[in-house]
């Protein structure tokens, strides 16, 4: 339960406070992005998970999925009002479907007494909020593991998937190690020409996804990920793109009934309508 002084107002930092956490052993952008296109009213607070030796492997997410439940019971015990995990591959690395994840996000929201929301299943909600059925996925550096496991998801969840493919599907790269060795960043040029080549893999498709959270370097060298690049992106490809990083982002801020600040793509402009 979540401790009593939280429901009181005057005793938050901020009216609306968010809480997020990544897999381990990555500094994540997450908190940073979110607060950059959040009113002043919102605050946030980053909790790594702790997993020593952790390499990415998603049978050592399986072994840590409990640590999950450990974050959402730390923030609701800080008095965040909505926790979001970071990695999409978190919904199906123990085999689970979208009907599980819908349960586990439930039993955990209820048990806390704090939504909580996940990045896999956030890519499911946003679709649907577009109306999409058939989806071309770029699957940006995803391994191929990576890759089968959250493409599967997404069939699970009824969508007909019409292409998919990573960096190294798509021709950009000759090995899954070199996309590696970029450690999550990769050439701005990139984000257009990737997504320009799975939209032409795919025309019929009723939006593009993209997976994960890839970073692009802008000009300057600072990286960006997609939802910075979200709306030119869109424009060029001439269809909606629902990407994991603001796929978490819309569903936090509709579940704390705000809007985002700002220039953005179609699902996150959403909330600035009132659609």
């Amino acid at each position: 339960m979540k401790p009593e002084k939280w429901s009181d107002p005057s005793n938050k930092l901020f009216p609306h406070q968010v809480g997020f956490t990544a897999p381990p052993m990555d500094f994540d952008a997450a908190p940073t992005d979110f607060l950059r296109i959040s009113p002043e009213t919102v605050g946030v607070h980053g909790r790594l998970l702790h997993a020593p030796g952790y390499g990415h492997q998603l049978s050592q997410r399986q072994d840590n999925f409990s640590l999950l439940e450990e974050f959402v019971h730390c923030m609701s015990n800080s008095g965040a009002d909505v926790v979001g995990q970071v990695g999409s591959n978190w919904v199906h690395c123990t085999g689970t479907t979208p009907a599980d994840i819908r349960a586990y996000c439930d039993r955990i929201s209820d048990t806390y007494e704090t939504p909580f929301h996940m990045a896999g299943m956030c890519l499911v909600e946003g679709l649907r909020e577009l109306n999409a059925e058939k989806i071309a996925i770029n699957v940006v550096y995803y391994w191929p593991d990576w890759r089968d496991g959250i493409v599967g998801f997404l069939k699970q969840a009824g969508f007909d998937v019409v292409y998919s493919g990573n960096f190294v599907d798509q021709g950009f790269y000759e090995t899954q190690q070199e996309v590696n060795d970029h450690t999550w960043i990769f050439p701005g040029d990139l984000a257009s020409r990737s997504m320009n080549y799975v939209a032409e893999q795919a025309p019929d498709a009723d939006a593009v996804v993209v997976i994960g959270m890839p970073n692009w370097r802008r000009a300057d060298g600072l990286p960006q990920r997609t939802v910075s690049l979200a709306r030119d992106l869109e424009a060029e490809i001439g269809k909606p793109i629902v990407s994991s990083d603001f796929a978490l982002y819309w569903r936090i801020m509709k579940t704390l009934g705000i809007a985002p600040v700002g220039s953005q793509g179609q699902l996150l402009s959403r909330l600035q309508t009132g659609e």
